[in-house]
């Protein structure tokens, strides 16, 4: 029989699943519960449906009232401003590494000859930053020293008083803060911006595991009082450890080790790529076996102390006096190594076990993990997106259910009694048992380890191709080198230097023999990536993790092999029936689907054409910061929608907001045209548009400039598109703005207008030359919203329907202007914003047009009653 304690640990953990895609979670828990009826019984299967169903309707209220509490800091910090507030430390103070320290110009009016060269979304000189993936704040010049997450009690912000208190992500702060700190903090504050794009994750699921809704630069910060809190003291202890890895360990390795002691990942972003790659970076993440090795140190230790004094060994057991020190123990180290959820899922089946041998049983390793599971999800019904978390309890499931098949397949077998003799080889004794030099026994200590290896990939692997593009072909060999040095290693040397300050020559022993360990392993790691051989596969769609699970549940509920083969082929042929649904629905056939995209304060805009095709209007971009948005957002988007090639790639102007994710987003595609207007080339747009036209030109891609692509309307995989701007060529006159690409987009009688940063210079000569035959469903607004743009000729000529705007939460121009919206608004257009409520799908099969936004289903798109056919422009 199953487990019910594990049912009940993975209903309640499933809630998440539940709560972010309700029809699959649902139809492969039916499946699930059918497939193990028999070996579950109805109550425990009754107690597992009531837990998945309390548990997603909990992750749901979550997720409702995370949505509600970033509008409420949107509305409370816009525009963004300079904030004198209160506030006190709730989370550790963590070191910030390079590829978290932004820096160059600010998203600022001024000091530029536009607006938005060098736009960093980011308030009073704070570079943008998602307060939750790594994304920094960083100011100017010096890089910050460590970043904290704080509860803001009162105080202003550009004069207005804060009316609730609320939760930031604060950079430049003093690494000797601690827990329980108050503060009074001078901050440059913003909302944080949640790229809401329909195919990619929720990101309001950190906002509600954190409360964290806003982020910014510390000005200028005065300590008023000390925490006094066992969180506190864990800080500081920190602080202190940190200081001595900085001290003692090699340069090139003080990152490695305060990511593997610590928890920090302030990794230079070379070193990112190459453990990622590798499939390595679980080495210097803290995990179960960071837990279990310290753990198990102190208990040593604990107990050779106790038999040793006389009264406690003659009247207690010594073994559960350790037992229950070793629980305390385990959390308190999880917080120390940054209380990640991989730590603190480790310390939660610890504590289980070490409670069984409290109680004089026997710990059960299954029992254990599903306490831990049970537990963790009845605390935080999000758990399931911590990626720690998952990939932690992925492996120990794979320990626990595939280590030994694996061992059994691969590992040689010892032969009958008694089939020695001819049989036996050169180091065998005659009974055919191997000795410890016989090629036997030394293919087993081989082979042994590369089991448990291959059975904790087997259990990543959905997370891993759910949060990378790629998977490392080499990820096993690496392991079976990189691995022993890291445990064996890297692992007690650093955890034994972190306690030893008070022996220097010890100490600086540990910290030599830590440093060459892990400087080893990075070794490992850089030349694994170097191969390149990874393998590029698509994001997993929600149902195919469903229809996995089931076929998970059905191959364990099985009886036979032939049975549990059965069901994993039903599984594969499950997964791969939802692959060529995943395929069409990224390429509709008869249908143009615009996708104007949440990329903060820049233009980024994917189409998918009706034969097919895709192409590409600009890639947003924020100068100086770590956030790139081709590579968070466009590259995820079309790896989701099993697209390898755009057809064509346009370059509306040659600004940082719309060219800056360009880069990320075409070395991971096949290109089929750039069109460019050539502004960038002839006044020099930096060396990002450079390289970029270099990179693309020694691939051999053709880039069309306006003198080829004005005159007539050209075909493009079923759409017909016209290029009205800047023709016949560039207007030596006018900015860049005034001489982005201009594209009106037509299928059957339907059309889109995108004008890229176009303002009223331009919109009047457009106006002049095609008046009414400009008319469009679908206007893509110029220049972001700016109070330049939309002028009511223009908008009279164009008369749309419905109306983009491409701004961003913590953009401090004011864009949209209020003037635009209540044109938009007099003349009855629906404005969909991207920094109120997310990306924009606008699609037609030529006469009917749906639209939607994240997490909405389509509907049928506001129209203009009696709207003639489009007119095609007779382009001179």
């Amino acid at each position: 029989m199953i487990d019910p304690v594990l049912l009940l640990g993975l209903a309640l953990a499933a809630g998440a699943p539940l709560a972010l895609s309700p029809v699959p979670t649902a139809l492969a828990a039916a499946l699930a519960a059918a497939a193990l009826r028999r070996r579950a019984g109805r109550a425990a299967l009754a107690v597992a449906a009531a837990a998945l169903v309390v548990g997603g309707l909990r992750a749901r209220a979550l997720l409702d009232g995370a949505a509600a509490l970033h509008e409420g800091a949107a509305a409370l910090l816009q525009p963004p401003a300079r904030c004198e507030v209160t506030c006190a430390v709730v989370g550790s103070p963590v070191v910030i590494g390079a590829a978290e320290r932004p820096g160059g110009a600010a998203e600022r009016p001024g000091g530029a000859a536009h607006a938005h060269d060098g736009a960093a979304e980011r308030p009073g000189g704070a570079a943008h930053a998602h307060a939750h993936d790594g994304e920094t704040e960083a100011p100017d010049g010096e890089a910050p020293d460590a970043r904290i997450d704080v509860e803001i009690s009162g105080g202003t912000c550009g004069g207005r008083a804060l009316a609730r208190p609320l939760r930031a992500r604060l950079y430049g702060a003093p690494r000797d803060l601690a827990r329980g700190d108050r503060l009074e903090v001078v901050v440059d504050l913003a909302p944080i911006h949640l790229f809401r794009n329909e195919g990619l994750r929720d990101a309001t699921a950190a906002i509600a595991r954190s409360g964290i809704v806003a982020s910014g630069t510390i000005v200028d910060a005065r300590r008023t009082s000390e925490g006094r809190s066992i969180g506190a003291a864990v800080d500081r202890a920190r602080a202190f450890v940190r200081g001595r890895i900085e001290a003692t360990f090699h340069p090139g390795a003080t990152a490695l080790g305060r990511a593997l002691v610590l928890g920090e990942t302030d990794l230079a972003r070379e070193d990112q790529d190459a453990f990622r790659e590798s499939g390595l970076a679980h080495l210097l993440a803290v995990s179960g076996t960071h837990l279990v090795l310290a753990v198990a140190g102190f208990a040593a230790a604990l107990r050779a102390v106790l038999v040793r004094v006389d009264p406690i060994a003659a009247r207690w057991d010594a073994g559960r006096i350790t037992a229950a020190l070793c629980v305390p123990a385990a959390w308190l180290y999880a917080d120390f190594a940054g209380g990640g959820g991989s730590a603190m899922r480790a310390a939660a089946m610890l504590s289980f076990a070490m409670g069984a041998r409290l109680l004089g049983l026997r710990p059960v390793g299954v029992r254990s993990f599903a306490l831990s599971l049970a537990g963790a999800a009845a605390v935080d019904p999000l758990v399931a997106c911590d990626l720690s978390f998952g990939l932690s309890a992925a492996a120990t499931a794979g320990l626990l259910w595939l280590q030994r098949p694996l061992a059994a397949l691969i590992v040689p077998r010892d032969p009958p009694c008694g089939d020695g003799g001819d049989g036996a080889t050169f180091g065998d004794r005659a009974d055919g048992v191997p000795t410890a030099a016989s090629p036997r026994a030394l293919s087993r200590k081989l082979l042994a380890p590369l089991a448990t290896t291959l059975a904790a990939m087997f259990g990543c692997a959905p997370l891993l191709l759910l949060n990378g593009e790629t998977f490392p072909l080499l990820g096993v060999a690496a392991n079976v080198v990189a691995a022993p040095i890291g445990e064996l290693a890297a692992l007690p040397f650093c955890l034994a230097h972190a306690v030893l300050s008070w022996c220097p020559p010890v100490e600086r022993g540990c910290a030599l023999v830590g440093s060459g360990a892990l400087l080893a392993v990075r070794a490992v790691a850089r030349a694994t990536a170097d191969t390149g051989l990874v393998l590029r596969l698509p994001e997993p769609s929600p149902a195919q993790l469903a229809a996995l699970a089931a076929a998970v549940a059905l191959a364990w509920a099985a009886e036979r092999r032939a049975h549990r083969l059965a069901a994993g082929a039903a599984g594969a042929a499950a997964w791969l029936l939802l692959e060529i649904v995943a395929v069409r629905a990224g390429a509709p056939r008869g249908a143009l689907r615009v996708s104007v995209l949440d990329v903060g304060q820049g233009d980024a805009i994917l189409i998918d054409l009706p034969e097919g095709g895709a192409m590409l209007v600009d890639a947003g971009g924020f100068v100086g910061s770590p956030v790139d948005p081709g590579a968070r957002v466009i590259r995820p988007l079309l790896r989701s929608r099993r697209r390898a090639r755009l057809d064509a790639v346009v370059l509306s102007h040659p600004h940082p907001d719309h060219f800056g994710g360009l880069p990320a987003v075409v070395e991971a595609v096949e290109v089929g045209e750039l069109w460019d207007t050539g502004q960038g080339e002839a006044e020099g747009a930096g060396p990002v548009y450079r390289k970029l036209l270099a990179d693309l030109r020694r691939r051999g891609v053709p880039i069309a400039r306006p003198a080829a692509l004005c005159g007539r309307p050209r075909g493009l995989s079923g759409a017909t598109i016209e290029v009205l701007a800047p023709c016949p060529g560039l207007h030596p006159d006018r900015g860049a703005n005034d001489n982005s690409f201009v594209l009106r987009i037509t299928h059957g009688s339907r059309s889109a207008l995108l004008v890229g940063d176009a303002e009223h210079e331009a919109e009047e000569a457009l106006v002049a030359r095609y008046g009414a035959a400009l008319r469009a469903d679908l206007l893509k607004v110029g220049h972001h919203g700016s109070r330049t743009s939309t002028g009511d000729a223009f908008l009279a000529a164009v008369d749309p329907a419905v109306a983009a705007v491409s701004c961003g939460v913590r953009n401090r121009f004011g864009h949209p202007s209020p003037e635009v919206l209540a044109r938009l608004s007099a003349r009855g257009v629906a404005v969909a914003r991207m920094d109120r409520g997310g990306a924009l799908i606008w699609e037609t099969d030529g006469e009917r047009v749906l639209w939607s936004r994240p997490g909405q289903p389509p509907a049928p798109a506001p129209d203009r009653p009696g709207r003639p056919v489009s007119l095609r422009l007779d382009v001179p």
